[in-house]
C-alpha cells in the first residue's frame, strides 16, 4: 500500500462514517446519528452518554436539553453552545458552572443572570417567563 492508496481508503472510511446513522450502545434513540451510549434522545448528532436530549449536536453527559451544541455535563438547557457543568440555561454561550441563566455569554459560577446581569430569583423568573413567551420558547 502506498501513500495515495492509504489516503484514498482513509477518506473513503471517513465519508462512510460521516453518512452513517449508527448509534452504538444507545437505547431508544430516534433520528439520531453517530451518538454513542445515549438513551431516549431524538434527532441528535455526535453525542456521547446523553439522555432525553432533542436536536443536540456534539454534546456529552447531558440530559433533558434541546438544540444545544458542544455542551458537556449540562441539564435542562435550551439553545446553548459550548457550556459545561450547568443547568437551566437558555440561549447561553460558553458558560461554566452556571444555573438559571438566560442569554448569557462567558459566565462562570453564576446563578439567576439575564444578559450577564444578576437578578434576584423572583425577578429572574418574572422576566424570563415574558422573554420565553415573546421568543416562542417553552
Amino acid at each position: 500500500m502506498d501513500k495515495q492508496e492509504y489516503l484514498h481508503e482513509l477518506n473513503r472510511l471517513r465519508k462512510e462514517f460521516a453518512s452513517a446513522t449508527v448509534n452504538p450502545g444507545s437505547f431508544e434513540c430516534s433520528g439520531c446519528g453517530q451518538c454513542t451510549s445515549c438513551m431516549f434522545c431524538k434527532d441528535c448528532r455526535n453525542c456521547y452518554k446523553c439522555t432525553h436530549c432533542n436536536t443536540c449536536e456534539q454534546c456529552s453527559h447531558s440530559s433533558h436539553s434541546v438544540q444545544c451544541r458542544q455542551c458537556h455535563n449540562c441539564a435542562y438547557c435550551t439553545d446553548s453552545v459550548n457550556c459545561s457543568s450547568s443547568s437551566y440555561l437558555v440561549m447561553c454561550e460558553s458558560c461554566v458552572d452556571c444555573t438559571y441563566c438566560f442569554g448569557c455569554v462567558g459566565l462562570g459560577k453564576r446563578d439567576f443572570h439575564i444578559l450577564n446581569q444578576a437578578y434576584d430569583r423572583q425577578t429572574y423568573f418574572e422576566i424570563t417567563t415574558k422573554l420565553k413567551r415573546a421568543l416562542g420558547i417553552r
